[in-house]
């Protein structure tokens, strides 16, 4: 599969890029600045150089994929415009070049609380907004096979390979990023997790097990 992850220097997209490319996927990450492109080219990706914020349409960088995935973020020390015109507008975006390009498999990394925003408090909020709203936006289209990612809070612990994953949401844990990008790569291949919205955390259940209870 020919795989573009938007958003592709980001500490999970890199670690996903390296299991799609060991895979023998063509594994394609979406970055803006030119001096990260030796960090993919590390992993085994193609960088590909575009602009999630100002760039009018992502479908040059889609175009020939068979699949996207959504990884981007604008940070914690970004305000709260950025993070709408990233979390919110880069998915968006995202999601309309796949559609235009005829590609309809669409994942996106999504939050724990994104399901209630204004309980994330003051800092939180202008995050999880976003996060919901683009949530909101992918899920409405029939013309994507969307997957809806909510993982807890994010370690870098080493993966065990080992998660749970949940159709109600509101639950509170964290998860290793290495698993994280395990669950990615694997809701790829994974029929069952198409149109679904589910949370991540560390547990028991090997990552492909826990994908085909969904």
């Amino acid at each position: 599969m020919d795989i573009l992850v938007a958003g592709g220097h980001g500490q999970v997209a890199l670690r996903l890029l390296k299991l799609l490319a060991a895979g023998g996927h063509t594994a394609r990450g979406l970055i803006r600045k030119p001096e990260h492109a030796a960090d993919l080219q590390a992993v085994g990706a193609v960088p590909v150089i575009g602009d999630l914020e100002n760039d009018e349409s992502l479908s040059p960088y889609v175009k020939g994929a068979d699949a996207v995935v959504f990884a981007a973020g604008a940070g914690p020390g970004s305000g709260a415009a950025r993070k709408r015109t990233v979390d919110l507008g880069g998915a968006v975006k995202l999601a309309d070049a796949a559609v235009d390009q005829g590609v309809r498999r669409y994942v996106m990394v999504s939050s724990i609380g994104a399901q209630d925003p204004a309980a994330g408090g003051e800092t939180m909020q202008p995050y999880l907004e976003a996060k919901a709203e683009a949530d909101a936006y992918v899920t409405a289209r029939a013309d994507l096979d969307w997957t809806i990612v909510r993982p807890g809070g994010l370690t870098d612990e080493p993966g065990t390979g080992l998660v749970t994953v949940s159709r109600e949401l509101g639950h509170r844990a964290s998860v290793p990023r290495d698993d994280v990008a395990a669950v990615i790569a694997a809701c790829l291949t994974t029929p069952s997790t198409i149109g679904v919205t589910f949370e991540l955390f560390g547990g028991e259940t090997p990552v492909d097990e826990a994908l085909r209870s969904l």
